[in-house]
């Protein structure tokens, strides 16, 4: 068993074009027995995107993650103080808040960061990262 925390890119491609996965993750996303896993940095950058007319949903964008998340078996990688604390130690060649949260979440919850972003994977001494992307 994986567990995977979904970036957001990743989780959008998941629901919107799974076309732009690679085989091996559509199928590991696919596979019961893996844990997935999201962070709620992910709800507010999607709602973010949205509001900025970077991408299209079918709904609101609230709305559209709330169904997302009542529909699909993903874990909450819940912000706290120590992910807080650990975004800002981790070692990331950029200060983007989102992204630095995220990789943080899975250091302290011990998730492999599911990305295609090249920053967080050259960052990805703290944390592992899915490879192949």
């Amino acid at each position: 068993m994986n567990k995977f925390l979904l970036d957001t890119h990743i989780f959008l491609w998941s629901l919107l074009n799974p076309s732009s996965l690679v085989e091996d993750l559509a199928r590991e996303l696919d596979n019961p027995a893996n844990e997935l896993w999201l962070s709620p940095i992910t709800t507010w950058e999607i709602i973010i995107l949205s509001e900025k007319g970077r991408i299209e949903l079918d709904d609101h964008p609230v709305a559209w993650m709330k169904n997302a998340l009542d529909t699909l078996p993903f874990r909450e990688a819940a912000l706290n103080h120590e992910v807080a604390m650990q975004s800002r130690i981790i070692r990331l060649p950029h200060q983007d808040p989102a992204d630095r949260f995220i990789a943080a979440s899975a250091l302290v919850y011990g998730l492999t960061l599911v990305t295609a972003d090249q920053n967080l994977i050259d960052g990805a001494k703290d944390f592992s990262v899915f490879p192949n992307l």
